[in-house]
């Protein structure tokens, strides 16, 4: 259903060193880039994850209730995402634990601010 999710920034080298680490540990790579934008993603399969400068020229804003999350394989993938986001500038906005019964998960701010979680979600 998702062709690829972008967010705005206003500095396109911070977000990409940023997200450069994220892909590894989910084990995706830079797939396009230029002087506006990343993206990173598999050859082949759909879901891109994209930053660039917006179009229009103006700065870049966080939107409010706006949340990104990136679907992971393992709790260790949540963990370690989450741990890497606080350790590269990013903020907290919510320790990885449990939430209900079928999904494990964390929420964090990029250093554009943008929100976003690591989720894993379990057979029920």
């Amino acid at each position: 259903m998702i062709g690829y999710v972008t967010l705005g920034t206003n500095d396109v080298a911070r977000s990409a060193a940023f997200f450069d680490g994220i892909a590894e540990i989910l084990g995706h790579q830079r797939i396009m880039e230029s002087e506006r934008s990343v993206m990173w993603g598999s050859p082949g399969q759909a879901a891109i994850f994209c930053v660039c400068k917006p179009f229009d020229g103006k700065e870049a804003s966080v939107g409010n209730g706006t949340m990104f999350s990136f679907s992971v394989s393992s709790e260790d993938q949540v963990d370690r995402i989450h741990a890497y986001a606080l350790a590269h500038n990013g903020s907290d906005e919510g320790q990885p634990g449990p939430r209900g019964e079928n999904i494990y998960g964390a929420y964090f701010r990029d250093p554009d601010g943008n929100k976003m979680s690591a989720i894993l979600i379990k057979p029920a």
